[in-house]
């Protein structure tokens, strides 16, 4: 009642502001349409609202609300009557379907779970992959020649009185050297 006074007020306001959290639209037909219903009308009597009058008041004698409590302009609304007892057989049959969807949905659940776990497995191992591949160390070069230098240290060692006796060695160590061009390296 006091959102339609504050726009009768202001009939150029469009948007009213709940609790701060909420916002209703208001256009200004409809803020009109409000100002006119508080306006009374006078009504034309038709035979036909009068039955339906006699209706309404007898289901209103049968539920007797306090008249303070109806707002006026607004339609009073018919008491709501549920069925006392419920038949059996519909109730099991709704209950049964909803049991298969619900057991339909749960395989479906379990599927995606799956899916998931593998999708999640798949991305990890891309994952170290790329990470492997991007920082890598690189793999360092073998040293050319290794089997002549450890052939002619160890006969260095063995003949530390007489290193002639290495000679033989050293120089296929050089040549291998010279092949892969390491010794104008050093």
């Amino acid at each position: 009642m006091w959102a339609v006074c504050l726009m009768k007020k202001k009939r150029r306001r469009k948007e009213l502001s709940i609790m701060g959290e909420f916002t209703i639209q208001i256009s200004n037909d409809l803020v009109n349409q409000l100002v006119d219903d508080a306006v009374p009308k006078k009504k034309t009597r038709k035979s036909r609202r009068k039955v339906a009058r006699d209706t309404e008041k007898s289901q209103s004698n049968e539920t007797r609300k306090p008249e303070s409590a109806v707002i006026p302009g607004w339609p009073v609304q018919p008491p709501l009557h549920l069925p006392a007892t419920f038949p059996a057989q519909p109730l099991q049959s709704e209950l049964e379907g909803i049991q298969s969807m619900l057991q339909e949905s749960e395989k479906v659940l379990e599927r995606l779970q799956k899916q998931e776990d593998t999708m999640l497995q798949e991305v990890t191992q891309k994952a170290k992959d790329l990470h492997e591949k991007e920082y890598k160390l690189p793999n360092p070069k073998p040293e050319p020649c290794t089997a002549e230098r450890f052939a002619t240290l160890s006969c260095y060692k063995e003949h530390i009185k007489d290193p002639l006796k290495c000679a033989s060695l050293v120089t296929s160590f050089a040549d291998c050297l010279r092949r892969f061009g390491r010794l104008g390296d050093k």
